[in-house]
């Protein structure tokens, strides 16, 4: 089976530390390879969303929810066309995130529950591999695909 992983360096609003209401980790919308690895969500429809359950480091099962603020296509004075993931707000929280810390979500292919991780700055964020795989592969957005 194939496990692909990506990272997403968290930012300070990401974690809460600007003081802001946060409404997720943004998911830029031109990324095609992070967006199937994530539930498809029909643009058709005003906000779709589709609930993820994520294993946690200590077994826990979390659910997240995967969203796509649409209402700029369908409401007259729509102002938002971003994709997010939710419900993140006290698992950061209880990992300690700071910003500079990374968030790591992978999926096995086959499997139904993503794997999800709050990995300190400075650690290792390398998944290991064949040494002729490449290592990473920058994104948009702050988001990475490791190998």
């Amino acid at each position: 089976m194939t496990k692909k992983t990506f990272i997403k360096i968290l930012s300070a609003n990401d974690v809460g530390a600007t003081g802001s209401h946060m409404a997720g980790i943004l998911v830029p919308k031109g990324d095609g390879e992070l967006l199937s690895f994530l539930p498809k969500l029909d643009a058709k429809v005003m906000n779709p969303s589709a609930w993820i359950d994520c294993q946690t480091p200590n077994g826990e099962i979390l659910r997240l929810r995967f969203v796509y603020y649409n209402n700029r296509l369908h409401a007259l004075n729509g102002t938002r066309n971003e994709y997010r993931i939710t419900y993140l707000t006290k698992f950061l929280r209880d990992a300690k995130a700071q910003e500079g810390d990374a968030f790591e979500i992978s999926k096995l292919d086959g499997q139904e529950n993503y794997s999800i991780r709050v990995v300190p700055a400075g650690v290792s964020q390398d998944v290991h591999v064949d040494d002729d795989a490449p290592v990473r592969i920058k994104l948009t957005g702050g988001w990475r695909r490791v190998h």
